[in-house]
């Protein structure tokens, strides 16, 4: 006898307990019209992943516990159907990551997670106790075991199920997306299935949450690790998945992407959820015909619609003739609304309002800094009076070494490529264009400049970006110490001067807006570092 196991890849709202209710009821409903035995649901589906402080609060336990059992009413319209429903959970005075079995208007099984993360963007010991039982259940003879996501991710609850009977391992998961995590959860799975002997259906949350990228990529691998399913990159999806007793029958497996498409359909999805989730009508944007803005405004396109997008461009004195150019060809070939309101104006008037304090004294980075915080202003300006929200185009390769202006180019609601280094930022706009050529070539192709003074470059300041990228993601994605990176190959004074502006521009960062996180390390909820520190490795 064959039992059918589904898994709804699905995007929940952090606190929409009825919208996630309805969710995983038509999940349910598609489900059941396949003839699904089983349905499961991702981590703390019911309430969003992850709710942070709202899981301090009596009354979000108190509203899960009545959404839990009005959802139970809800699922008995599919008879014999099992499904399994993320919530937090109160139990003998404790509080859990919990995992609730419904069929037929009854809980049937409950499970509490055993290994609650508090690394990187994780502090669930914040929040949840642990448990140590484990939960199988029994469908057509065939054993289900429960793990939640970190589970198994070690060795200890994937072998308490299989003590406990179970054949089949299901894990509801939060997995949060970084690059080259995919090839990471597969190789872990693998591990632990082998090990146990278990079949294993990974389910994974899809969406945007704040600066957490959820990927989907839900997955089922055989007890010999032999993938078996895989479900969408970065989208909603649902899968049924037929096993002969414990033993999957292969299924729908979703091509793999490239490094570029996965991350560039990771920012997609992280912009259109929040600037949708969090109900702002539209975005806007300042374009200044480089290389930074041109994929925000190529991604903000692609996630909301050319009609939520406007563009601004701001040319001051330093403005060149060729940055027109090529914003006005990127925008005929976008279709958004696009405006120029020069700054010359108002960059005189600052000046001269200045002018008898900075008498005396040469142009420097304040002059420019002005020109950028009057760009800031204008922008922040469009905002309060239309209600959209701007979108920072810094990327990470800047935000590192302070190479950005506060209350300048730092303003905004939502830095989309906070965490994309300059490197990336060129590939990620070559993969677009072999999508549309929306991006004009030249931009893609002259040195990178700010425009702030005559004939300003960036290397002008800063290392070649290659060298800065390289610095930057050993030692502050790996960890490594000054003298290894210079042992990899790097000059010492470029690695000096490269480690010290991290440091010393900390204070920034913290005053920026939050941004999608695409890498292990991001500047933001896994970066914890003083601001204040004489430490120097």
């Amino acid at each position: 006898m064959t039992v059918k196991v589904a898994i709804a890849q699905m995007n929940s709202v952090v606190g929409d307990l009825a919208g996630n209710a309805a969710q995983i009821v038509e999940y349910a409903r598609r489900a059941a019209e396949q003839g699904t035995d089983i349905l499961v649901t991702p981590e703390l589906s019911l309430v969003g992943y992850p709710p942070e402080d709202l899981l301090l609060r009596q009354a979000f336990y108190l509203e899960t516990a009545q959404a839990i059992t009005a959802l139970g009413k809800q699922l008995t319209l599919f008879p014999g159907l099992a499904v399994l429903v993320g919530h937090p959970a109160e139990s003998d005075g404790r509080r859990y990551n919990a995992v609730s079995v419904l069929q037929d208007g009854v809980v049937k099984a409950v499970y509490f997670k055993r290994d609650l993360p508090n690394d990187m963007v994780f502090d669930e010991k914040r929040y949840f106790s642990s448990s140590t039982q484990a939960c199988v259940f029994e469908v057509k003879g065939v054993s289900f075991g429960i793990n939640i996501c970190e589970d198994t991710w070690l060795a200890d609850a994937p072998a308490l199920a299989r003590q406990a009977g179970a054949q089949v391992l299901l894990v509801p998961n939060g997995s949060p997306y970084h690059m080259g995590k995919q090839h990471q959860r597969y190789d872990v799975m693998r591990s632990n299935v082998i090990s146990q002997g278990l079949s294993l259906v990974y389910a994974n949350l899809v969406g945007g949450q704040d600066e957490l990228i959820f990927d989907g990529n839900s997955f089922v691998m055989d007890a010999q690790g032999q993938l078996q399913a895989q479900l969408k990159h970065c989208e909603a999806d649902l899968q049924v998945i037929e096993f002969d007793g414990a033993q999957p029958l292969p299924a729908r497996i979703e091509a793999a992407l490239s490094l570029e498409a996965e991350v560039y359909q990771a920012l997609v999805m992280g912009v259109r959820d929040y600037v949708g989730k969090n109900g702002f009508p539209s975005v806007l944007l300042g374009l200044s015909g480089g290389v930074d803005s041109a994929l925000v405004l190529a991604i903000a396109v692609d996630a909301l619609g050319a009609d939520k997008v406007r563009a601004i461009m701001m040319p001051s004195p330093y403005t060149a003739d060729i940055s027109w150019i090529d914003s006005r060809d990127m925008v005929a070939r976008t279709g958004v609304r696009y405006d120029e309101i020069a700054i010359s104006d108002c960059f005189d008037a600052f000046r001269s309002t200045l002018s008898k304090e900075f008498a005396g004294l040469k142009e420097d980075t304040t002059e420019e800094n002005i020109q950028a915080r009057i760009r800031g202003t204008l922008l922040m300006a469009l905002s309060n009076k239309y209600g959209s929200i701007v979108l920072t185009t810094g990327n990470k390769s800047e935000m590192a070494v302070g190479y950005c202006t506060l209350y300048g180019d730092m303003a905004g609601g939502f830095a989309v490529i906070k965490d994309i280094a300059k490197t990336l930022v060129y590939r990620l706009c070559a993969y677009r264009n072999t999508l549309s050529a929306v991006i004009p070539e030249r931009i893609l192709t002259r040195a990178p400049s700010a425009e702030l003074r005559p004939d300003q470059k960036d290397q002008d300041s800063l290392p070649p970006y290659d060298i800065l990228d390289g610095i930057m993601a050993m030692y502050m994605e790996e960890n490594k110490a000054r003298a290894e990176i210079v042992a990899a190959g790097y000059k010492m004074e470029d690695v000096e001067r490269i480690t010290r502006l991290i440091k010393i521009n900390e204070y920034k960062r913290r005053q920026a807006p939050i941004g999608i996180r695409i890498t292990h390390r991001a500047f933001g909820r896994d970066w914890r570092y003083p601001i204040t520190s004489k430490f120097r490795d």
